[in-house]
């Protein structure tokens, strides 16, 4: 059986999900004009992982192993930076705004969480152009705005990513179900 090719193509009933089949959609509350550039500019993204922690529980010399919290790692997105800079603007202004690049302190009127974190999607397509999944990130914010590298000997458009975390991921809408619901 393992080395039945068509045994193989069966079990890929519609040819793989492409990776380059994507969009992402970011809501940035400090500078929302470049939020409209997000889906064709943000060149590279993740659907998100998600971990169940272990806990240890020893019992006379044997560790009993029982599942922990659910962590998310932090999640990246790779933005290709137009002459214009709008999104590298409206990014590193969300950041300022949480925690002001000279003064440190938060631009937002008030301390509230609920005032610099936001939502994003991915959305992952079908080669037909339907949505699979859509991926939403609830309370993210920026942790990370990166360095645009610059090179002489490059010919390459600039680009830089950010860096963010946030509290949860679920999966709404697309044609392939909801297992990151509630």
């Amino acid at each position: 059986m393992a080395f039945n090719i068509n045994l193989f193509a069966g079990a890929l009933k519609f040819g793989g999900a492409r990776t380059s089949l994507f969009q992402v959609n970011i809501t940035n509350p400090a500078n929302g004009v470049a939020d409209i550039q997000h889906p064709f500019l943000v060149r590279a993204a993740q659907i998100p992982a998600a971990t169940i922690g272990a806990l240890d529980i020893p019992y006379f010399g044997r560790q009993l192993r029982l599942a922990g919290n659910r962590t998310f790692a932090d999640w990246t997105a790779t933005i290709i930076n137009d002459e214009d800079f709008a999104i590298r603007n409206a990014m590193e202004q969300w950041s300022n705004t949480i925690n002001s690049f000279q003064g440190n302190l938060r631009n937002f009127g008030a301390s509230s969480p609920a005032l610099y974190k936001s939502t994003a999607q991915v959305t992952q397509f079908s080669k037909t152009g339907v949505p699979l999944r859509v991926y939403n990130f609830v309370g993210i914010f920026p942790t990370e705005v990166s360095a645009i590298e610059m090179d002489w000997a490059s010919e390459g458009v600039s680009e830089f990513t950010v860096t963010f975390t946030y509290d949860y991921w679920e999966v709404s809408g697309g044609v392939t179900g909801n297992a990151g619901g509630n």
